[in-house]
């Protein structure tokens, strides 16, 4: 999976970090099996790289210059007020007046150790209610991601894909969705993907407009086996759809091991 590293981001001294968590059927280690490492415990890796990096930004600042934060997100909420009560856990907020060396130091392993928990959860319960992402970005993501004067990134752990049942629906033949039942229909698993996608206009619809102050990271892209360019796809879909919104800064990555993106989530966060 391709990169693209858009424009140097804006200097802003102060981070508002978010991470968005698809808690669908994706992370169902009996499902999905992989041998090498369970999707569920990558996406912990990159928790827990996000957390580090966010805390190195920390610590290269002044006391009395910290004005931080670093939240998690569900769409739609969890069913489960377990799930939900850890959530309030990872939603952390920096200021002068409260940083402090071992709250700074606390921040990787809390949220290593609450997301765990959250997934267990979640694995446990069978209770996936899928990743709502489109319906995300319509209605929450200017309250709840981007705050003036700060350094706005989004991080997105989620296959790539796009369903949920409150948001589905066509556009003429742009879709709020992307299965890879959508890419056959489209016949969108050949070469000829990216005329089709150009010829018919396909892709998603957009959500929402002028997010030019958010930065996005999609991790843990994981396109559907049998077909070759469905990965492709999926990157065409997503940057067709950032760009639309005027995202300029973004990055995709596929399900890799934490191992091999620890250094580079860090070193994006703090450019």
């Amino acid at each position: 999976m391709s990169v693209s590293p858009g424009p140097t981001p804006k200097s802003k001294e102060d981070l508002n970090v978010s991470i968005l968590l698809d808690l669908s059927d994706r992370i169902d280690p009996i499902k999905y099996p992989s041998p090498s490492m369970e999707f569920y415990k990558r996406d912990l890796g990159y928790i827990e790289a996000i957390g580090k990096a966010f805390e190195a930004h920390l610590r290269s600042k002044q006391v009395i210059k910290i004005n931080d934060q670093i939240q998690v997100y569900f769409e739609p909420e969890p069913l489960d007020a377990e799930i939900d009560n850890l959530a309030k856990e990872l939603k952390l907020s920096f200021t002068k007046a409260n940083a402090t060396k071992a709250g700074i130091e606390k921040v990787s392993p809390q949220f290593t150790s609450v997301a765990t928990k959250i997934y267990e959860q979640a694995i446990q319960d069978k209770k996936y209610i899928g990743s709502d992402i489109w319906g995300f970005f319509k209605n929450k993501v200017n309250d709840y991601c981007i705050k003036p004067d700060h350094r706005n990134i989004l991080f997105i752990l989620t296959d790539g894909y796009m369903f949920h049942q409150d948001s589905k629906f066509m556009d003429e033949n742009k879709s709020s969705y992307l299965t890879p039942e959508l890419v056959r229909a489209l016949k969108l698993n050949t070469s000829k993907y990216n005329d089709l996608i150009n010829e018919k206009g396909y892709g998603f619809v957009k959500a929402n407009d002028n997010l030019d102050d958010l930065e996005v990271i999609v991790l843990g892209v994981n396109p559907a086996k049998g077909n070759p360019f469905e990965g492709d796809v999926i990157k065409a879909y997503w940057e067709k759809w950032l760009a639309d919104m005027k995202i300029e800064n973004y990055v995709i990555k596929p399900a890799d091991l934490p191992s091999n993106l620890d250094n580079a989530i860090q070193t994006y966060v703090n450019k």
